[in-house]
């Protein structure tokens, strides 16, 4: 270890609080002067926000800053002298970058989905020729496609979950809390480098959800969506895929897809079921729209809070599951591994039928309501 672990936590807990405030305090500036940056045509936002005001997208920019201080701060902490040159760590920095750099031109010009597609393309290939890549089968071809799929999905993914006030927001912290919790708790060999870029980010969405938070006066907009997306895949890629069976004669192992999974599972059922059904109704499935599970819980009569609350509770759940996996408190076996699967699939099939009743209340409020 670098640095003593007791140092390590007052210092990972002071940089929290320190990036939570740098990130209010951007926010609040930028909310204070900016009144239009990242904010689209009222007539294109309406399709995708479901607030029916239009409100600054600028939440991303102080993710990033914040980031940046994080990146500047592990210059100054102890370290092995070869360690800059971990190709790892460039790797995610770089596609980070190039993530906020995408979010930040589809902000402000809306960007051409094949250009937009080309330039995510490039983030995963940043991070498989950084050596940052899934490997399930031991065959590269295959895993560094699941990789591309992986970080394009999750950039996409988070991207069409930022359609109500403090969805993203929420669901990407409680990602990352179980990415520290994670590495905690197994015991996993993690450099103090990337807690502190965890804790940074962690700090910034913190700081940023006070201005999220329905009634949401700012949203994160594509600039942080986008770095969010790759950063939150990068980083998973590092510590969530590796849970495997070492010696195994298994070409694919089930048990690696159990939790990125589970901690994932917010943002997989809600892109699995809209693009499904679009793809039903013969619609393009990159295209906006007021048809995500978000939705369909306000349909059923939810508020925007319990909304929130809800998928919160969601994520947070996994965590204790997969704590137990990890710790070993019960052995890991195929049966094991089925039943984080039979999980899943009974909470799509829950989301699938909520989905359904708000679908159908929306639908007869439409018919009730009088023609103009």
């Amino acid at each position: 270890m670098i640095m003593d672990n007791q140092y390590l936590v007052a210092f990972l807990l002071s940089f929290l609080l320190i990036s939570a405030l740098f990130s209010f305090l951007i926010n609040w500036l930028f909310l204070k002067f900016s009144f239009n940056l990242g904010a689209r045509d009222k007539n294109d936002t309406n399709e995708v926000r479901w607030a029916s005001s239009v409100k600054p997208a600028i939440g991303g920019i102080s993710f990033f800053i914040v980031f940046l201080i994080s990146i500047s701060v592990i210059g100054t902490l102890p370290r092995q002298a070869n360690y800059m040159l971990d190709k790892h760590l460039i790797g995610i920095i770089a596609s980070s970058c190039l993530g906020f750099i995408l979010g930040l031109a589809d902000d402000a010009y809306n960007t051409n989905p094949l250009a937009k597609f080309i330039i995510q393309l490039s983030c995963a290939f940043i991070l498989i020729i950084s050596d940052v890549y899934i490997r399930v089968s031991g065959n590269p071809a295959f895993d560094f496609i699941l990789t591309t799929i992986w970080v394009i999905g999750l950039m996409n993914s988070i991207n069409m979950l930022d359609n109500m006030d403090a969805i993203t927001t929420t669901t990407s912290m409680s990602i990352i809390l179980g990415l520290i919790s994670v590495v905690a708790i197994s015991g996993h060999s993690m450099s103090p480098f990337y807690l502190v870029m965890l804790v940074g980010v962690f700090g910034s969405l913190c700081g940023f959800l006070y201005f999220n938070w329905n009634p949401a006066k700012v949203y994160m907009g594509d600039t942080g969506s986008q770095f969010i997306g790759v950063f939150l895949a990068a980083t998973s890629i590092m510590f969530f895929w590796d849970f495997r069976d070492e010696g195994s004669n298994e070409w694919i192992q089930l048990k690696q897809f159990v939790v990125p999974m589970l901690f994932f599972i917010v943002p997989i059922i809600d892109t699995t079921t809209v693009t499904i059904r679009r793809l039903m109704r013969k619609q393009s499935p990159f295209v906006g729209g007021k048809d995500h599970i978000t939705h369909h819980l306000a349909y059923l009569g939810l508020s925007d809070n319990m909304v929130a609350l809800t998928l919160i509770s969601v994520s947070l759940f996994s965590l204790p599951l997969v704590s137990i996996l990890i710790t070993g408190l019960v052995e890991w076996t195929w049966v094991v591994t089925f039943a984080a699967f039979a999980y899943f699939f009974v909470i799509f099939i829950i989301m699938q039928v909520v989905y359904n009743a708000g679908k159908k209340k929306h639908e007869q409020k439409l018919l009730a309501k009088p023609k103009q």
